[in-house]
């Protein structure tokens, strides 16, 4: 059931970045936590858009807010990006495997060329 559940909080995190200001703010986060205020100037949206984007973010457990004085300053939550994180390293294994077997396919290939005299 936990496995379930995690891979819901993925489908539902990822849906929620997929939209193109959501995942400008991501990228923006990323680099460390910001004021709305610098959200809403560097994404060139009103406010109440940004406050959208950022609840929905919120609501997926992506971003977490803290309030400083009349503030509020968010930051991408640690725990749903290493969830995703882990996600996607899965399917990085998948491929490197299959890498893997395609370079050792190649090396056989070759030997039989070279066996061959081609």
């Amino acid at each position: 059931m936990y496995v379930l559940g995690v891979a819901n909080n993925v489908q539902q995190r990822l849906t929620v970045i997929s939209e193109p200001n959501r995942f400008r703010i991501v990228e923006l986060l990323k680099d460390g936590p910001r004021p709305v205020g610098e959200i809403v100037d560097a994404l060139g949206l009103g406010q109440p858009q940004v406050s959208r984007h950022l609840r929905l973010l919120a609501e997926a457990g992506v971003v977490e807010a803290t309030k400083r004085a009349q503030q509020r300053i968010y930051r991408l939550h640690p725990e749903a990006m290493r969830e995703l994180s882990d996600w996607v390293r899965g399917f990085a294994v998948l491929w490197s495997e299959r890498m893997d077997r395609l370079g050792s396919f190649l090396d056989d290939d070759r030997v039989r060329d070279d066996q061959n005299g081609a």
